[in-house]
């Protein structure tokens, strides 16, 4: 399994007339976790744009538990159950407070697309073999 943890700090515009984040912010705190994941393997979504390939979102899963508010220094906790195959790659995210708290739990499901085609590819190469030695599993 490859996991990863990004640091997020609620920004005041970020929040509505209750003080609460606004649950749509949740999507970008998971965007934000997704691309620094990535960055943490030596690649960027930047990289893989230059290699042609564009990732959309088809699929968003959020439960909403507690509220965070301005200010809070937010952990979003990433990881892949698996490694991908084909054309999908499946995010799992948590969303915790400073007290360890879980706020906000959800699943986000991209594509791996051609830029220029936009029709469905595989998961670069440079990816795979990065993420490969997270889902060796010795018997």
């Amino acid at each position: 399994m490859f996991e990863t943890s990004t640091q997020i700090r609620v920004r005041y515009a970020e929040t509505d007339q209750m003080n609460v984040v606004y649950y749509g912010n949740y999507a970008q705190y998971f965007e934000v976790a997704r691309a620094e994941s990535i960055r943490e393997l030596g690649i960027t979504y930047k990289d893989m744009e230059a290699m042609g390939i564009i990732m959309p979102v088809v699929e968003m899963h959020c439960k909403f538990l507690r509220s965070a508010q301005y200010d809070d220094l937010l952990t979003v906790k990433t990881w892949l159950k698996e490694l991908p195959a084909g054309h999908k790659i499946e995010f799992h995210h948590e969303v915790y407070n400073e007290k360890n708290k879980l706020l906000t739990s959800g699943k986000v499901i991209l594509y791996f697309i051609h830029a220029q085609t936009k029709e469905k590819t595989q998961m670069p190469l440079v990816l795979q073999e990065k993420l490969q030695p997270f889902f060796n599993h010795s018997s």
